[in-house]
This record gives structure tokens, sequence and C-alpha cells, in this order.
């Protein structure tokens, strides 16, 4: 079992992502008593979703009956190319090119069929990506992939925090390969002082409806009541505890032909944003993340922010 994991993570290497580890299932005890408190302080906002399979999100056993072991990959998307800062306004960099789930499940499916053609076909195994009651991160840290920042994200030591996290749910006993990391922020602060709206209220602790990628893309009210100065002219998510944090000077631009910015996104200027109607959304963001916030969504976000532009 020791080669085999050794063999899947080395598999899962020649398909391009950046890091896997490999765990043992079982319930998660101090992450949902962590999630437990949060929902109860009532930082979900209109996450309504976060409250509901709760028992599943807490174990994986429950979610996918048989399930004995998952990994847990780490897929890069800091970009090689930026989108221009003057006269611009500001999108999440996960959202760049094609929609993540789709580009990673089917790397995932591909992980899935390696193995496969290993050890035999197996009933019951799972791919997940953002898409299920799981806590990512926290498989991630059990995965031995990183630690959870003072900023709430998945901090590779050696990479950063730029990665999509997705997951295998397989019915095998395999050797587990990694160690959980304890937090390595030491006394470093920069995203709680970066964040502009006070979202980061403490040290691994974020109130989502303070949040400017929550306020842009889950949050489907008025921003009325809202500084529009404060959101820095973000349009869609932000970056900003990310951008700030050290550990992201090792980030390297990433390798997936599917995740650079069309030429028409690079060359949107902040007239075109205020000017952009239904057609010309569908077009940009066809295959995107971000029709996640619908054409109503981004323009309510444009016009809110527009009134300081």
């Amino acid at each position: 079992m020791d080669s085999l994991s050794n063999w899947i993570v080395a598999e899962a290497g020649k398909l391009g992502f950046d890091a896997c580890g490999i765990a043992r299932a079982t319930a998660l005890g101090k992450e949902s008593a962590y999630v437990e408190q949060w929902l109860e302080e009532q930082h979900e906002g209109e996450m309504s979703y976060l409250n509901r399979n709760k028992e599943k999100r807490y174990d994986p056993r429950l979610l996918v009956e048989g399930t004995r072991s998952i990994i847990t990959v780490l897929y890069n998307y800091f970009p090689k190319q930026k989108l221009p800062e003057t006269d611009n306004f500001k999108i999440a960099k996960y959202a760049y090119g094609a929609d993540y789930h789709d580009v990673l499940k089917r790397k995932m499916r591909q992980l899935l069929e390696r193995i496969e053609n290993h050890v035999g076909k197996m009933q019951g195994c799972r791919v997940f990506v953002d898409s299920a009651p799981v806590l990512d991160r926290a498989w991630a840290v059990k995965c031995g992939l990183g630690f959870i920042g003072k900023n709430t994200s998945l901090i590779h030591l050696k990479k950063g925090s730029f990665f999509f996290i997705g997951h295998l749910f397989l019915p095998m006993e395999l050797t587990e390969t990694g160690h959980e990391l304890t937090n390595r922020c030491g006394r470093c602060t920069r995203c709680i002082e970066a964040c502009p709206t006070g979202a980061l209220d403490a040290p691994f602790r974020i109130d989502a409806r303070k949040c400017i990628s929550y306020l842009t893309i889950e949050h489907k009210g008025s921003l009325v009541g809202f500084d529009p100065k404060r959101f820095n002219d973000w349009i869609y998510g932000c970056d900003i505890c990310q951008d700030v944090c050290p550990y992201n000077r090792f980030s390297l631009p990433n390798a997936e032909p599917e995740f650079q910015p069309s030429e028409k996104l690079l060359s949107m200027r902040k007239e075109d944003w205020k000017n952009i109607d239904q057609a010309a959304f569908e077009a940009l963001f066809k295959h995107s993340a971000v029709k996640r916030a619908g054409y109503e969504g981004l323009k309510r976000n444009i016009d809110f922010i527009a009134k300081e532009n």
C-alpha cells in the first residue's frame, strides 16, 4: 500500500497537479466544531447551503458510503498575465479563464482512470471539485498539502495559496502520505491589515457578510449601505488577502491553457465594463466561473463601484 500511494502521488504529478496527498476517510471533529461556531455566529450570510447536509460535510463516509481513502490534489491558477490595472476594474484571478470545476474534474477523472487501470475497476469512486458538502481545506490539511492561514486560505509552504482543491473518494484503504501542518503565519498579520472591509475580523476568522468576494458573488441583494470605495474596484471576487501574503512570493504562473485570459478580457477597460450588455457578457464569460454571479449580478457590482469612478 505504501508503494501504491506513492505511485498515485507520482501519477498526479505527471498529469500536472501541483501537489497530491492521501488521507484516511474519517469524521472531522475539531474542524466541524469550528464550522458550527462560525455558522452559529451567522458569518455565512446568505450561503444557506452551508447549513444543509452538515453531517455529510463532517464525515465523508456518510456522503459516499464505503469511502475509505481520500486523495486531495492542488491545481495552480496563478496567472501568467494579470489583467491590466490602469483604467480597469478587477476580477479574481481564479476566474480569468475557463470554469475550474470543468477543467479540474476532467483532469481528476484522468487520474481515477489511471488508478483503475492499475488496480482494477472500483465501485463507489467519486470526484469532487467545490460541488458537494466537502470541507475542502480541511482535507487538504489532512493530506499534508498545507496549513490554514490567518486569511482562512489553504497555504502551501513552498507554493503559496493560488490553488484549486479537488478530491477523489475511493473505497480502498491507502497509506496516508502526509502529516498535518500547524499554522506557519507566525506574527504576520498583513492579510488582516490589508482587508479593506474588515471581513478578517480576527486571525483565522472571516465574516463573509463583509467580504468583497462574498458580496460580489454570493450576495444577491442590494449593495446599498456598503462603501464602494472600500471595494477597491473589485467587481467579481477579491484577491487582496492572498496578494499580500508573503507565501505567495513563491507563486509561479500556471501551465493550464484553459486558465489563460482571452484577448477580449485583457482589452477590457472601465468604460467597456460600464457599457457591457447581456450579449457581451455571454461572449466574454461563456465558459467562466463568473457566470455564477450572472449578468445582472456583475452589472450590479459595476454600477455600484462605478459611482466612485
